[in-house]
């Protein structure tokens, strides 16, 4: 435990969402349960295993030692989240939750639920991508982009904060693309965002035909019974990134299985788009440092020949 109260002992006064201490890195033995978010004003604390009394106390006194000295006179504010399979819970154990709470990220803001299910919105984990993205969007004016199992949209955000022409942001989840109008709308970028609450495997001929794109974002869930099985349902998306890209166009490949290392997304691309010239593999934020960085979040840049 005493690595989780250095963390949080050394925490900076956190003004953007980030991840501020991350067990579940492997690299401090005995913590590998818990996480530690902020998601200003909020702070989450996440444990994979159920968390007693005494452990919740001693985080609280840590939290609340900490936020006196950064924010002397203010309240503090935090929830305890498990996602233990038998004891799955979320409560508030001080302060409050703003409703709408919404936070920021490099300039944008992104609506977060951190009181309801396990995603909270924003996967923090994702921020260098995002940050890959402005930026390829900024070098190519006018770039038209795919957003696939678009979650809330902050992909598309990310590229038409930074001058992308327009982005299609497609998603089975109603209420999930619902929170990414939201966002945009946070941002004043309405004009140039496309939200379809599609099936992407029964919707590819729509698709196709919107394109082709200079960047295609493919950023699935690694398993979701029904839905999307990364180990036979990927290469069903590979397959059709040739007829989706335009020349040169970009693809950015995500997956975020453990069980499922970075060689099976380049065996798959060589067996299904064989067009595709590897290009780079973003680095995770710091604070996502992992003793095993094949089981941590891959994310791959591709280009399409021509």
């Amino acid at each position: 435990m005493q690595a989780l109260l250095d963390a949080i002992a050394a925490a900076p006064l956190p003004t953007e969402a980030c991840r501020i201490f991350h067990g579940r890195g492997g690299l401090n033995p005995g913590c590998e349960g818990w996480t530690l978010d902020a998601y200003p004003p909020v702070w989450v604390f996440t444990s994979f295993e159920p968390a007693d009394d005494a452990l919740l106390a001693a985080v609280h006194q840590a939290l609340q030692a900490r936020w006196a000295t950064l924010a002397p006179g203010a309240a503090l504010h935090w929830v305890y989240q498990c996602r233990h399979p038998q004891q799955r819970e979320t409560r508030t154990m001080a302060g409050q939750v703003p409703e709408p709470h919404v936070v920021q990220e490099d300039g944008a803001r992104y609506l977060v639920h951190v009181l309801r299910g396990q995603n909270h919105g924003l996967f923090l984990d994702m921020a260098e991508g995002r940050r890959w993205v402005q930026r390829h969007a900024a070098q190519h004016p006018g770039l038209r982009v795919l957003n696939l199992f678009a979650y809330t949209c902050a992909f598309s955000v990310a590229a038409l904060r930074a001058g992308a022409a327009q982005v299609v942001n497609v998603d089975m989840a109603g209420g999930a693309l619902a929170t990414g109008r939201q966002n945009h709308r946070l941002n004043g970028l309405e004009a140039g965002a496309l939200f379809w609450d599609h099936d992407i495997f029964s919707s590819w001929g729509k698709i196709t035909r919107h394109g082709p794109y200079g960047l295609v974002i493919i950023d699935p869930p690694s398993y979701q019974k029904g839905s999307f099985v990364a180990t036979k349902d990927y290469a069903r998306l590979l397959r059709r990134l040739p007829d989706l890209l335009a020349p040169g166009g970009h693809a950015l490949l995500c997956l975020n299985a453990p069980e499922l290392d970075s060689a099976f997304l380049h065996q798959q691309v060589q067996e299904q788009a064989p067009t595709l010239q590897f290009v780079e593999r973003l680095a995770n934020p710091a604070t996502f440092a992992d003793a095993q960085p094949e089981r941590a979040l891959k994310v791959l840049v591709y280009r399409e020949a021509g």
